[in-house]
């Protein structure tokens, strides 16, 4: 990495063009994370067709915006009315409603966006010191070490982003199932088409996703909007006191760091690094009891980790073109799109790409802080808008971008089927975040597959043999044996009370 390569990039996200485009992404971010229900994950589903017509380097700018940009506002309506906007913000309710029926909603939402912006930037420093790195690291892989480094993406997603490993596991399985759909790219003959002839090319990865992220959470949306929201909370005045600020200084670095890290594996983004954070803080501090009771660490710190972790899982998909979460998997099915690759050779082939992306995060936190300290109470107000006009507003343009972008009336009804599917997937506790990760990767992970073998003349131990490939192969040998010692040791600990509880019982 050397000055010339930055300025690139802020060469290329200050053009007017994708100046606008930063600006919209987070600008949406911001009101669909306030809108509980919808969340980043349904939206940049629904937006994917508006990306064939736009730049390659845009369309990322834009749907990387509306990503980190929802985590700001989710954190609102988890203040305000202890529902997280969105998945990561599940956290804040803990201590950021307790703050607000305290008479302190303003505070609470002005150290989350001081801390978000912190982290954000923290993210932005680590992508310009690690992606480069990792990216000339990765050039040393070959096929046998992609193919584990996809398998080893997808379990650990599947782990970390989930309560229920077997059952995403299984989601997995299936979304590489639905990736084989269509014609071998190699002999020719169709596979799992049941004589259709539109399924020769394969499910449309947008058709799929728009489907089971914006029609199946648009009807699942629907029917839990029914909840009374209750009453919002008076915001006040939004800056914190400098005692306040002090006394979250110590959560925001933290809280950087973990979700820098942490943002890094596959599974752990916005979530998981605000659990972390918040767990971190309390066990640190030396009055736990203030916690779940209006501590203002306990907003700080899990605010900026899971905005720290968001931009942070932009490395792996860069660098390595393994989407570390679904948001990111739907990032690199609308590069895929483009006929851009993720990997290695991304910094060389697109540097406007990679380092205009990089730039846009630094542009973007800039203007999320700008926009929330002063125009809270602007967004609070989306929040008398009914859900169920915005769902239906949606539906339509799913149906009418999904058909734009062949003019296939056959990718309709696949869109239907699955958001029948999505719904009845959320019905029944099971997560459509690794079936559409492994779908996407699916594509990536079969070629790799086929072309070890053919490196190793079809002797399957070239995964083992390979120094790269082979050490990840035993440290996630060493993983699970370690997790399952955990598990096995908890279920001993549950079935085995202890003797006072003996005595007690």
């Amino acid at each position: 990495m050397n000055f010339s390569e930055i300025l690139t990039g802020f060469e290329t996200v200050l053009t007017p063009t994708n100046l606008l485009f930063v600006l919209i992404g987070v600008v949406v971010g911001m009101v669909i994370g306030v809108i509980p229900g919808l969340g980043p994950t349904a939206t940049i589903a629904l937006l994917l067709p508006l990306t064939y017509g736009i730049e390659p380097a845009t369309a990322i700018i834009m749907l990387a915006g509306i990503y980190y940009g929802s985590m700001y506002g989710g954190t609102i309506t988890s203040v305000l009315l202890h529902l997280p906007g969105e998945a990561a913000s599940v956290v804040t309710t803990f201590d950021g409603y307790q703050m607000a029926k305290q008479g302190r909603a303003g505070p609470a939402l002005g150290i989350a966006a001081i801390g978000s912006f912190v982290g954000g930037l923290v993210s932005v420093v680590g992508l310009l010191l690690f992606a480069p790195l990792l990216a000339s690291f990765a050039l040393r892989f070959g096929p046998p070490e992609f193919t584990v480094l996809a398998l080893l993406g997808i379990a650990l997603a599947a782990y970390l982003g989930s309560r229920r490993f077997a059952a995403a596991l299984a989601m997995a399985a299936f979304g590489l199932l639905l990736a084989t759909v269509g014609q071998d790219s190699i002999e020719g003959s169709p596979r799992f088409t049941f004589g259709s002839l539109e399924l020769l090319n394969g499910l449309d990865f947008v058709a799929v996703a728009m489907g089971l992220f914006g029609l199946g959470e648009l009807l699942h949306t629907l029917e839990t909007s029914r909840r009374s929201r209750g009453q919002i909370a008076p915001v006040g005045h939004v800056l914190p006191s400098r005692a306040e600020i002090r006394q979250s200084g110590g959560a925001i670095a933290r809280g950087s760091v973990i979700g820098f890290v942490l943002g890094l594996l596959p599974g752990g983004g916005g979530m998981v690094a605000s659990l972390a954070s918040y767990a971190t803080e309390k066990r640190r501090s030396a009055t736990p009891e203030r916690f779940g009771k209006g501590a203002i660490e306990g907003v700080a710190g899990p605010e900026t980790a899971n905005n720290a972790g968001s931009q942070a899982a932009f490395i792996p998909l860069l660098t390595l073109g393994l989407p570390p979460n679904p948001v990111l998997a739907l990032i690199l099915g609308a590069l895929l799109i483009q006929g851009v690759t993720p990997g290695p050779r991304l910094i060389e082939e697109n540097p406007d790409i990679f380092w205009g992306v990089i730039a846009s995060m630094f542009v973007g936190n800039i203007i999320l802080l700008v926009l929330n300290l002063p125009m809270v109470r602007v967004f609070i107000k989306i929040l008398n808008i009914r859900v169920a006009i915005l769902a239906a507003l949606a539906a339509v343009v799913t149906m009418l971008g999904v058909f734009s972008i062949n003019n296939s009336v056959f990718d309709l009804w696949v869109v239907l089927a699955f958001g029948l599917l999505g719904y009845g997937m959320r019905k029944a506790g099971f997560e459509p975040g690794p079936l559409v990760l492994a779908f996407v990767l699916g594509g990536l992970l079969e070629p790799s597959v086929r072309q070890s073998l053919l490196i190793s003349g079809g002797d399957p131990t070239v995964f083992i043999t390979r120094p790269i490939s082979g050490t990840m192969l035993g440290l996630a040998a060493i993983a699970a044996i370690l997790m399952a010692v955990k598990s096995a040791r908890g279920r001993k600990t549950n079935r085995n009370p202890t003797d006072s509880e003996k005595v007690t019982a």
